[in-house]
């Protein structure tokens, strides 16, 4: 027995041996009697974690938030991850520029490659790039994922995490938590707008392309680790509630909800992400309780069985909610299968005691030893021991970056009416603009947009973008276009068309929530966006709304009093993709058509599908050619509470 743990000493030493010649930071000179170009990643990452201590180990376990730590703290403390989530910003200003971003990362890099380890392992930053590089200001931001579901074009959706990745590369940071693959079953849920589709193959479909274009060519200078979020069933909580519970048949969570994570595993993402939700088999009964601490889905479902072979991160704080736990201290996830923790505040306490859980006994060091490995073999695939430099603050906001999220709005918008061939508008005479959304940016990108909920901002954080009614006066000049937020004092007989925007407010997970049983009719909620409408519909103009939503909602009343209705979902700061649409050229032709379809199904009644009706099935859209008159529909009076859901 002690011959044979002698020589498995032996090996392990001339591992390390080989991987300190082969990750040796920057400055230092590899011994060429020691290097083994031809060793796997794999081979390298054990041997680096075979020369760390436990303390080392757990130190890149942890990720903090960059409001919580500062880089001398990560070289002490070896920290292995830091996130910025959405409000998190360099010296807690949200105007900071891309070389404050950039500053602060190589501050955080060099930390890290000062430590005393034997094999200086890089840090990694994670940030939610969920709609572009949405946290930085000035950034071209494209449309959430519901618009480019409607869009139904991978190859599209691969360009976008193609520019993506180089706007969070130019800022130093190489890790996007993104995409969401929930595939959304009730849109009550605040995150609807972050899933591209309630269909599974559309979702498995678009996760792949999202993450081949965030990841591209791993280790090259515009190439981010991609994150496969959230495992699994975020989409399918009871009455979409946020970190709700999951009630379906183990069968059904692993056809519907995983068919996300088959897509992003066949493009080899390298991250994934845990769910707050909880999930009960409704098959056999069985509450499986949160997912953070679900080993049988964490490690045997989606390691042993779909193949992934990246890191497990969990979400902000989330192992506080396994029962026995707090934010900082959950043994049971660490054992789940969780690699990497989202810590961000409590991290200290998050190191202590998960080292103090190692020397009791409560966690194997074989599941400290994996977990270290898995973090060291994702750094390295990524090339973050030899990082190229990203590229330069223009790709930020480039002309071409700012064509392709304004073709991308234009195929994400879906035309429900346009009785009589209202649209395009044709050239001439005056337009007045109506509604809160069409001077509004926040309304128009919505939620993770510079700040976490995408409120507490104004049409001057967005300096590169274009609102709705911007856009229509650089195309038609200022003179022929009159605003009014509420449509009072004003003659709607003086104009040739009438365009109105109706808009939710901005929102995110929590906050975003429609809770059960509220009516779930955009008036119920809005009902200035209603009384706006009617001031000015009903005079012999046309009208046009438009809805800037984060999901279906009921809108039969806005429809009725308006000519044409478009679905734009949140598309952010390209407004002019929408005046694409909406005005013809001077020619009198249209340039572009509404190729957009639905991804979800769009609710007739004031509350669910389930209760009043689908009044547009998924895929339905028109085009400009249609000829098809919708005519008045069915509306139903707005209860004070809506019946139960079936889901």
């Amino acid at each position: 027995m002690m011959a044979h743990r002698y020589g498995r000493r032996i090996a392990a030493l001339g591992l390390l041996v080989s991987a300190i010649a082969l990750a040796s930071p920057a400055g230092s000179k590899p011994r060429a009697a020691t290097r083994a170009p031809a060793m796997s990643v794999d081979a390298r990452a054990r041997a680096i974690v075979a020369g760390m201590t436990l303390e080392q180990k757990v130190g890149q376990m942890t990720q903090p938030s960059i409001l919580a730590i500062t880089p001398d703290e990560v070289r002490r403390y070896y920290i292995g991850s830091i996130l910025n989530g959405g409000g998190g910003w360099p010296n807690k200003n949200k105007h900071s520029t891309v070389a404050d971003w950039r500053a602060l990362a190589s501050q955080y890099r060099q930390a890290s490659l000062s430590t005393d380890m034997k094999v200086r392992v890089p840090v990694v930053w994670g940030t939610d790039a969920v709609h572009g590089h949405n946290n930085i200001f000035g950034a071209t931001l494209f449309p959430q994922n519901i618009g480019l579901g409607a869009a139904h074009d991978p190859a599209l959706v691969r360009r976008i995490g193609r520019a993506t990745a180089a706007q969070v590369r130019a800022t130093g940071i190489q890790w996007a938590f993104a995409p969401t693959l929930a595939v959304v079953q009730n849109p009550r849920w605040g995150r609807t707008y972050e899933s591209y589709s309630s269909d599974p193959r559309e979702v498995e479909a678009y996760a792949q392309a999202m993450v081949d274009g965030l990841q591209g060519t791993l280790g090259s200078s515009t190439s981010v680790l991609a994150t496969a979020k959230h495992f699994l069933g975020d989409g399918g909580t009871w009455h979409g509630i946020d970190q709700g519970e999951t009630r379906t048949s183990m069968a059904n969570l692993v056809a519907t909800h995983g068919a996300g994570y088959r897509g992003a595993i066949r493009s080899n993402v390298q991250t994934a992400m845990i769910s707050y939700s909880s999930f009960t088999d409704t098959a056999t009964g069985k509450a499986w309780g949160k997912m953070s601490a679900n080993r049988a889905l964490v490690t045997g479902l989606l390691r042993d069985k779909m193949g992934f072979d990246g890191l497990v991160v969990s979400d902000w704080n989330a192992i506080g909610q396994v029962p026995g736990c707090t934010d900082w201290h959950c043994p049971a996830a660490i054992n789940a299968g969780i690699d990497l923790m989202m810590v961000s505040d409590e991290w200290k306490k998050f190191i202590e005691s998960t080292i103090a859980d190692v020397k009791s006994g409560a966690i194997p060091m074989s599941r400290i030893d994996d977990a270290a490995r898995r973090i060291i073999a994702v750094k390295l695939r990524a090339g973050l021991f030899d990082e190229k430099p990203g590229p330069g603050a223009e790709v930020m906001n480039s002309p071409a970056v700012e064509a392709l999220a304004r073709e991308a709005v234009r195929k994400s918008v879906v035309l429900l009416k346009n009785d009589r061939g209202v649209l395009p508008l044709r050239p001439g005479g005056r337009i007045l603009v109506v509604g809160r959304g069409a001077d509004s940016l926040p309304l128009q990108t919505g939620g993770w947009s510079l700040t976490w909920q995408g409120d507490q901002t104004d049409n001057r954080d967005y300096p590169n973008a274009h609102t709705l009614l911007a856009a229509l006066r650089q195309q038609l000049g200022a003179q022929a276009v009159d605003y009014s937020v509420d449509g009072t004092g004003v003659d709607p007989r003086r104009y040739s068309a009438i365009v109105n925007v109706a808009a939710e407010n901005p929102y995110a997970e929590m906050k975003g929530d429609v809770v059960f049983p509220a009516p779930f009719a955009h008036t119920a909620r809005y009902p200035q966006d209603l009384a706006a409408l009617e001031r000015v519909s009903g005079k012999g103009v046309p009208v046009v709304t438009l809805l800037f939503s984060g999901r279906p909602v009921p809108v039969n009343d806005l429809i009725n009093r308006s000519d044409a209705f478009v679905a734009a979902f949140l598309p952010g700061t390209e407004g002019e993709g929408l005046t694409d649409l909406l005005l013809a050229p001077r020619g009198g032709r249209s340039r572009f058509d509404f190729t957009g379809r639905l991804s979800f199904d769009w609710p007739a009644g004031p509350c669910l599908p389930q209760s009043g009706g689908v009044q547009f099935r998924r895929g339905y859209g028109l085009s400009l050619a249609s000829r098809t008159s919708l005519g008045q529909l069915p509306v139903a009076p707005i209860p004070v509470e809506c019946p139960a859901d079936s889901r």
